[in-house]
C-alpha cells in the first residue's frame, strides 16, 4: 500500500513531458541552450534568453507540467521589461534527467541560481516561481540574497494541497508515506528580500487561501521586509498573465532600479 501511495504521489506532483536529447528549440527571442551535469547524477537543460543591455536576470522556476517547449515561451513576457531570462527543466522534464527526490531538486535549483549569480550578481538577479516552482524560488531566496522574489500561485506546503484534494481519512494514510513535502511555510521565514505574490481568485489547482496563508506567515515573520500580495479577481491557475492588473504590477516591480 505504501509503495502504491508513493507512486501515486510522484505521478500527481510531477507531470513531465520528455524530449529527445537532439530536439532543437525555436523561439522568437535570442537564446543559448545549456545541458549541465549537476550533483547527484543530474543532467539539467536550461534556456538563457538574452537582450541588449539587460537590467539583470530573472531565474524562472516553472510549474509542474510539460517542459521548456512550453515554458520557454514565457520569456517574451519578461524580456520586454528589460531582463534576461533563465529557465530550467527539472529532472525528468524535457531533456533533463537523473534520479529525483526533493533534496536533488533543491540542489539543482541552487546550481541554477549559482550560474545566475556568477553571470549577473545577486543584486541583479530576481527569482521567480510559478506554482510548484514557487517552492524552489522560496528555498533559494531563503538561502541566498537575490534582488527580489516573485511568486505566482504558490502553495503553503504540499500537505496543504493534499488536504485540499483528498478526504481526511485518505490523507491520514498518505501523509506518513509522503516523500515530497515542499515546506515553503518553513523556508519563507528566512527570506529577507522583497517578496511579491500573485494569485487568482478562481484558482482551483492551488487555492487562493493556500497562497494567502503562506503570505500572511511571511508578513508575521518578516514585518520589515517589503512585500505585497496581489489578488487578481477572476484569474485561474493558468491565465494570470492575461489580466491587466497582473501586467501593471509586474511592470512596477521590474521597473524598480
Amino acid at each position: 500500500m505504501s509503495k502504491l501511495l508513493q507512486y501515486f504521489q510522484e505521478k500527481v506532483v510531477f507531470l513531465p513531458v520528455a524530449l529527445p536529447t537532439d530536439h532543437e528549440f525555436d523561439f522568437e527571442e535570442e537564446f543559448e541552450e545549456y545541458l549541465w551535469d549537476t550533483p547527484f547524477e543530474g543532467k539539467i537543460n536550461v534556456l538563457h534568453f538574452k537582450i541588449k543591455n539587460p537590467k539583470g536576470v530573472i531565474a524562472y522556476f516553472h510549474g509542474n507540467a510539460d517542459n521548456l517547449l512550453r515554458w520557454g515561451k514565457i520569456a517574451n513576457e519578461y524580456t520586454k521589461f528589460g531582463y534576461d531570462v533563465l529557465v530550467m527543466d527539472y529532472r525528468g522534464y524535457g531533456k533533463s534527467a537523473g534520479p529525483r527526490n526533493e533534496d536533488f531538486l533543491f540542489s539543482d535549483a541552487q546550481y541554477f541560481y549559482d550560474f545566475a549569480k556568477k553571470e549577473y550578481g545577486e543584486k541583479r538577479t530576481i527569482v521567480y516561481g510559478r506554482s510548484l516552482g514557487g517552492s524552489f524560488a522560496i528555498k533559494i531566496a531563503a538561502e541566498n540574497k537575490p534582488k527580489a522574489v516573485i511568486l505566482e500561485a504558490t502553495f503553503y506546503n504540499l500537505q496543504d494541497i493534499v488536504n485540499r484534494w483528498l478526504p481526511k481519512k485518505v490523507t491520514d494514510k498518505v501523509s506518513p508515506t509522503m516523500t515530497y513535502h515542499f515546506l515553503s511555510n518553513e523556508y519563507i521565514s528566512n527570506v529577507e528580500v522583497p517578496l511579491y505574490h500573485f494569485h487568482g481568485t478562481k484558482d482551483f489547482v492551488v487555492p487562493l487561501r493556500s497562497g494567502k496563508k503562506l503570505f500572511e506567515l511571511f508578513e508575521k515573520k518578516q514585518p520589515k521586509v517589503e512585500k505585497k500580495f496581489i489578488e487578481i479577481s477572476g484569474a485561474t491557475h493558468n491565465d494570470l498573465i492575461k489580466f491587466e492588473e497582473f501586467v501593471t504590477e509586474i511592470k512596477k516591480i521590474l521597473s524598480t532600479p
